[in-house]
């Protein structure tokens, strides 16, 4: 039992994960999964630097007296996904300003009716434009 506990950051991990996939996956609204998409993002980051932290180990600043350092690779990694999952999210945000611009919805469902029924109407207009005599 101490030991399940002792790994809560990485319970806190599955969990989020979970309810950032549920979120991407149930949700029609384009906002919810995106959010969705950043709480399993943010999993992913908590994950990277749990597996970078070493019990007892200092920062990689030269001193003698140290003996075990910690691995700074996945903290600079982290910070670099961060700054790339804000621009993505950043880029999300816009095409579904634009989406609602065109569409007047943000939701997934809606947005795909209406483009169906677009190329179901396209494809009728071309049929009527061959048949008719030139």
């Amino acid at each position: 039992m101490t030991m399940i506990l002792g790994l809560y950051n990485y319970w806190v991990v599955i969990v989020l994960m979970m309810i950032g996939f549920y979120m991407i996956i149930a949700h029609g609204n384009l906002i919810k999964k995106i959010v969705g998409l950043n709480i399993f993002q943010t999993s992913v980051f908590i994950f990277y630097i749990s597996v970078g932290n070493i019990e007892g180990g200092s920062a990689p600043i030269w001193d003698e007296s140290i003996i075990l350092y910690s691995n700074p690779l996945p903290h600079v990694l982290i910070l670099t996904a961060i700054v790339v999952g804000l621009a993505t999210t950043a880029l999300a945000l816009a095409l579904i300003v634009r989406l609602n611009e065109a569409y007047g919805s943000i939701n997934e469902d809606e947005i795909q009716a209406m483009d169906n029924q677009d190329m179901v109407n396209h494809s009728l207009s071309n049929q009527h434009r061959d048949e008719e005599p030139c």
